[in-house]
């Protein structure tokens, strides 16, 4: 295989809702280049792209897969990506390094829910589309729906190159308004016969040549006066100026194809390399204060885009050429672990099929193996830069996870760890506050692939649990306590008594002078004043106001250590205290007896106590909720959010949806992205992120202390 150059290289996503026949697409794009000699099919479980065994048992893709082909002396890298939007990460990765989206459109039933996802995540990045209407050989196909549909959801930069002559069940003819063309296949599809437009079909293809090629001209003031000119553009001026548009999403081509039947692919694949932008065609990406140019010129830097685990190959990294020139033996740093890697293998990927190249310029997609600590996000390269990582969605959905097996526990880790390396979407985290691992995803069936994998491939016996909710205790008013711990068992002691008022702390509140707790006055000298950011969030604010050597000011880092002790294991339900000052005014010590852990355990005590009486509240966290929902399940999706006690925060329109944020507690969202897909028939998306902690009302608190008074009685 050949190195090619920059200029004849094309990176393609191809993209859709699940069904769409993206991979039966890829499949025929690998059978056009020539890079397999025969086609399998998805219901077969024999085609390239989804070749792993969790997508042959549920026949639809679960990872994004790297593909080549090569046609008329080009190469066309492109993935495959999954439609559902539980394994978004995968497209969204993909998405850092294609220049161009491939959007298929089923011509049964024009745009649907992923389709839509899909889109809004094209135009969040930026990315040129091309809008594909596929399977127009079913006895439903409606192109004109497809094109209203497509319109209602991107506007009128949606144009059409192509439309279909006799679309249905005998589908093998398309007129393209590019190329003022009539195409036929033969049955099986392949190479069409090209043909003169035929004389009742004319004024319908001139009047979409003529939108095709004002559309193009918009693109460029020169095209623009060539067109005012002329009134009409050269293929070769209109192939340029929709090369512009396509860069600066300008304007959205449509094409027909049936993906099954290899009809219009050619063509398809035709318009790719001539039309389409090649990676040196797109801006240059910003990297700190510089810009780097996608140009063999430059100097080596790659981006790891992708990290996957094979048996028998170990971890495989996935990755595009930057910049400059990548040959095999070639040294680079990693910038994201300020290592040194060696590229000792580079490989041409076609699904699980890997080609060894000598290398790769700027632009090419590749794969390589065996490096030392490179994961996804990393930047190798020759100069100290290093690219902007992928932003992956925030999770959506949680639970908790354990091994049936303690023996496992390990193992679990391991696993859990690995299958985190190849979907960073998928967020581990063990919870010393819940003692629980808490497992978090982008949808119910994101989480239970999962665990197949756990089941099947790992061989790792694992339940999935219910989690726990991470409140926070604190306090509303004004305390005082005093504890004595004493204790004699013959020899030395242990004797240590503190005496402390606690407050709830405020932002910007001033130190305290003065309390009045209980009818008595309480005079505080503050000597010393230590703020803690606790961890979990909040504050802690410990004031030394001892005077007259009462305690010792060597017994004060004890004294704080019992509180620290409580504050990790509040008083109400073992969750995390915070936003409270401790005041230490007075207390006790014996001359022999006085220790440490006497005033550790004395401090742990009386904060207990204060904290008891100082009128404590539990917190929840809150979530910030996004969702984008159709006009017709609005109502639907309200009343669901209102029994989850959610706040409306504000609504509006985007795209044909209705956008609903709200503020919702986590306690209230376990499976909501089922209970929303069930809702609005898997048409609504959401995003969520954590907002704030607030206080429970009075009845979920009493129920809250009571279930964790029942834990500690079964314990």
């Amino acid at each position: 295989m050949k190195t090619y150059s920059t200029s004849e290289i094309r990176n393609l996503i191809i993209v859709g809702n699940a069904g769409s026949g993206k991979t039966t697409l890829s499949e025929t794009m690998l059978y056009e280049g020539g890079v397999i000699e025969r086609r399998g099919d998805v219901e077969s479980k024999n085609t390239v792209s989804d070749y792993k065994e969790i997508e042959h048992y549920n026949t639809n893709s679960v990872f994004s897969t790297l593909l080549y082909t090569e046609y008329n002396n080009h190469k066309i890298n492109f993935i495959d990506a999954p439609g559902l939007d539980d394994f978004i990460g995968g497209v969204i990765s993909s998405l850092k390094v294609s220049d161009t989206a491939l959007l298929l459109i089923n011509a049964q039933n024009g745009m649907e829910v992923g389709g839509e996802i899909h889109g809004r995540y094209l135009k969040k990045y930026n990315t040129p589309m091309v809008l594909v209407v596929n399977q127009l050989d079913h006895e439903k196909a409606n192109f004109e729906k497809c094109i209203e549909t497509a319109k209602d959801f991107f506007g009128n930069n949606v144009t059409i190159v192509q439309y279909p002559v006799n679309s249905g069940p005998g589908f093998n003819t398309i007129i393209d308004v590019l190329t003022m063309k009539m195409y036929k296949y033969p049955a099986g599809g392949g190479k069409p016969e090209i043909l003169d437009i035929p004389a009742d079909e004319m004024d319908h293809a001139n009047e979409l040549h003529h939108e095709l090629i004002e559309q193009a001209a918009e693109n460029d003031e020169a095209l623009m006066e060539l067109y005012f000119e002329k009134d009409t553009l050269t293929e070769e001026e209109a192939r340029k100026g929709i090369t512009i548009g396509l860069v600066e999403r300008g304007i959205f081509p449509v094409f027909c194809i049936s993906a099954k039947n290899n009809t219009g692919i050619g063509r398809l694949m035709e318009f790719i390399v001539n039309t389409v932008p090649s990676p040196a065609d797109m801006p240059p990406v910003k990297v700190s204060d510089k810009e780097i140019k996608c140009d063999k010129a430059g100097k080596a830097s790659l981006f790891v885009f992708k990290t996957s685990v094979e048996a028998h190959i170990g971890e495989i990294n996935y990755f595009k050429v930057m910049s400059g020139e990548i040959k095999e033996g070639v040294d680079l740093n990693n910038n994201s672990t300020n290592n040194k890697e060696r590229i000792a293998q580079i490989f041409a990927v076609a699904g699980k099929n890997r080609i060894k190249v000598p290398g790769m310029v700027a632009g090419d997609i590749g794969a390589t193996v065996k490096l030392k600590g490179t994961k996804t996000n990393h930047t190798l390269a020759v100069e100290r830069i290093k690219f902007d990582p992928i932003q992956f969605p925030e999770p959506k959905y949680r639970t908790a996870i354990k091994p049936v097996s303690e023996g496992d526990e390990e193992k679990l880790g391991e696993m859990l760890q690995r299958m985190h390396d190849e979907d960073p979407t998928i967020v581990v985290e063990y919870s010393k506050e819940l003692k629980q691992i808490i497992l978090s995803g982008q949808g119910e069936y994101h989480l239970n692939i999962l665990k197949w994998h756990l089941d099947n491939i790992y061989k790792v016996d694992a339940a999935f649990i219910t989690p726990k909710i991470p409140y926070r205790e604190t306090i509303t008013r004004i305390a005082q306590a005093d504890y004595r711990h004493k204790k004699q068992s013959g020899g030395a002691g242990q004797f240590g008594e503190v005496h402390l008022v606690i407050e709830p702390y405020v932002e910007g509140a001033p130190d305290p002078k003065v309390y009045k707790v209980e009818g008595k006055e309480i005079k505080l000298s503050v000597r010393d004043r230590e703020e803690i950011d606790l961890q979990w969030g909040g504050k802690l604010v410990y004031y030394n106001c001892i005077v007259g050597g009462s305690i010792d000011s060597r017994f004060m880092p004890a004294i704080l250590k019992g509180l620290m002790e409580k504050m990790e294991v509040g008083p109400l339900t073992g969750s995390y205290a915070r936003d409270i000052k401790v005041a230490v005014y007075d207390g006790k010590m014996h001359p022999v007896d006085s220790n440490d852990i006497s005033f550790r355990l004395a401090g742990r005590n009386a904060f207990s106590m204060a904290f008891k009486k100082a009128a404590p509240k539990i917190l929840e966290p809150i979530y910030e909720l996004e969702v984008l929902v159709p006009s017709d399940r609005m109502g639907d999706v309200m009343s669901d959010l209102q029994s989850r006690r959610a706040i409306v925060q504000g609504m509006s329109s985007e795209g044909g949806f209705e956008k609903i944020i709200a503020k919702v507690p986590l306690a209230e969202m376990d499976k909501y992205s089922t209970s929303l897909s069930s809702l609005t028939g898997g048409r609504a998306v959401y995003t969520m992120k954590f907002s704030e902690y607030l206080q429970v009302s009075h009845e979920i608190q009493e129920q809250l202390l009571k279930a964790y008074e029942a834990e500690q009685e079964e314990e």
